[in-house]
């Protein structure tokens, strides 16, 4: 799970995982959206996909990348446990 927080902690992945929330991308389209160089976007992509936060597809030369929602749902849970939120208070 710290694979995920890492992978969470920075704003360009957050942005990436945004993206990736309206539908799958290619690799190029992904690094179109940020002024970074290639090697920095692979960089954060490959750390996501670390994280077991995104999954990445080979169709043809391009790889495709989606969300993997259940571990951003399970790192989600996590954090709410840890900061008790939604457990009901004791009286």
């Amino acid at each position: 799970m710290n694979q995920v927080y890492r992978a969470l902690s920075d704003p360009t992945r957050r942005e990436i995982l945004t993206l990736l929330r309206d539908g799958d991308m290619t690799a190029g389209a992904i690094a179109a959206r940020f002024e970074l160089s290639w090697p920095t976007v692979s960089g954060h992509l490959k750390l996501l996909k670390a994280a077991d936060l995104i999954q990445a597809d080979r169709h043809g030369t391009s790889i495709v990348y989606h969300l993997n929602v259940s571990v951003l749902e399970e790192a989600m849970l996590e954090l709410m446990r840890a900061f008790k939120i939604g457990a009901e208070k004791s009286k």
